[in-house]
């Protein structure tokens, strides 16, 4: 891992269907360099997965939450398949804390994310904040300062 490397995954966090050509011309390197320089950051697990954002309410979404969670440690067995094949859950994470479990969903209604919130509280207490708005989306992390 090199300043060049860096520069490509700043690059690829910006826009990660940006060309070869146009990491190129960014980083004075060929095409065929950029090439095989993305294919070694995949291999060693630098570059986890690429995904495109999708505007959430555009497509029904109105609401997002986070939910925090107090689970047993014992039940950590039967929660992680359960909230992993939830399909409205875009992240969850076990953090420290009051609670064990940070989770983010989205859902159209509020009767929907109620109705979530209901089955989730099987395993154990629960603690919802809806947003408002956010001023932050999710980023990329800022690699390196690179001169221009």
């Amino acid at each position: 891992m090199d300043q060049m490397d860096l520069k490509i995954l700043q690059i690829l966090q910006e826009n990660a269907r940006a060309s070869l050509k146009e990491i190129a011309s960014e980083t004075y390197l060929s095409s065929p360099a950029i090439s095989n320089r993305i294919a070694k950051l995949e291999k060693e697990g630098f570059i986890d997965k690429y995904m495109a954002r999708v505007n959430l309410k555009k497509l029904g979404y109105h609401i997002q939450a986070f939910i925090q969670l107090d689970l047993s440690p014992n039940q950590k067995k039967d929660f992680y398949p359960y909230i992993e094949h939830v399909p409205n859950v875009l992240e969850c994470n076990c953090v420290t804390g009051e609670f064990s479990m940070l989770i983010k969903v989205s859902y159209p209604t509020t009767t929907e994310l109620d109705d979530f919130i209901n089955d989730l509280q099987q395993f154990g207490k629960t603690y919802t904040q809806i947003v408002f708005s956010t001023p932050v989306p999710t980023r990329g992390l800022t690699l390196h300062d690179f001169d221009e």
